[in-house]
């Protein structure tokens, strides 16, 4: 899985943890009309903890693991008073393999977080390490770009602010399965000059049916694709929307 660095961590958490905080309550809305009362979790790729600060002001526990020190540095700030208390921890591993000390009843990944696993592989090594995580009955919830929503990554946009200028240009490489951003560009420091950075993203392209099937024989006994709008109302041809959510219960 991807990590990233210092320059990218601190416009990530600028600008783009708008996704976290719309999905959060929906997710947990989903997870308590299920009935569920274990009260921990598991952000799994979790960035910047802008998720896992939202459940935790909800009276969660939060174990939040990711690839990137960078992205570390804000989670644990972000949500210092928890981590001090005891309430949250954020580790450094990789989703397509880790093992944690407790099992917790809900494991959450959003903002196409396991495209950015390098292979089905990887996606199905992340499954068993999840189905491991979760107490028996607990839930699964992740979302995926999908085929159609990458194919739109093909594309220039420049964005122009006072503190920032931001540059995405995106290719799909159909022959590797990927959609490749590069993103780079240039963030005004205290001092009023400007420091640039630059990453390379990549979604992994997966097949909805090969996610649904390897979810089931890693032994999770549902699974239903959603939109993230309704969450526990299943779509019949998931492939169809550029972006879609997988829920899974152990």
């Amino acid at each position: 899985m991807q990590g990233y660095n210092e320059g990218f961590a601190y416009v990530y958490a600028m600008r783009w943890t708008f996704f976290a905080r719309d999905v959060a309550p929906r997710i947990r809305d989903f997870y308590e009309r299920k009935g569920n009362h274990e009260k921990t979790v598991l952000d799994l790729a979790c960035g910047t903890g802008e998720l896992a600060t939202y459940l935790l002001d909800h009276d969660y526990e939060v174990i939040g693991l990711d690839l990137s020190p960078a992205m570390l540095i804000h989670a644990r700030e972000k949500a210092r008073a928890y981590v001090r208390e005891g309430k949250a921890r954020f580790l450094e591993g990789d989703a397509a393999d880790y093992v944690l000390d407790q099992q917790v009843g809900l494991v959450v990944s959003t903002f196409d977080a396991l495209n950015h696993l390098a292979d089905m592989e990887a996606l199905t090594g992340c499954f068993a390490s999840t189905f491991n995580a979760l107490t028996t009955g607990g839930w699964f919830i992740f979302d995926l770009n999908t085929r159609l929503g990458l194919n739109r990554w093909s594309s220039i946009d420049v964005q122009e602010d006072d503190d920032l200028v931001l540059i995405t240009r995106g290719v799909v490489m159909h022959e590797e399965g990927r959609a490749y951003t590069q993103i780079s560009g240039f963030l005004q420091q205290e001092d009023g000059l400007y420091n640039r950075f630059s990453e390379v993203v990549y979604n992994t392209i997966f097949d909805l049916a090969d996610v649904e099937a390897a979810l089931r024989d890693e032994g999770f006994r549902h699974v239903h694709f959603a939109q993230g709008e309704a969450l526990d109302k299943p779509v019949m041809e998931p492939e169809s929307y550029g972006r879609i959510f997988v829920i899974a219960q152990k």
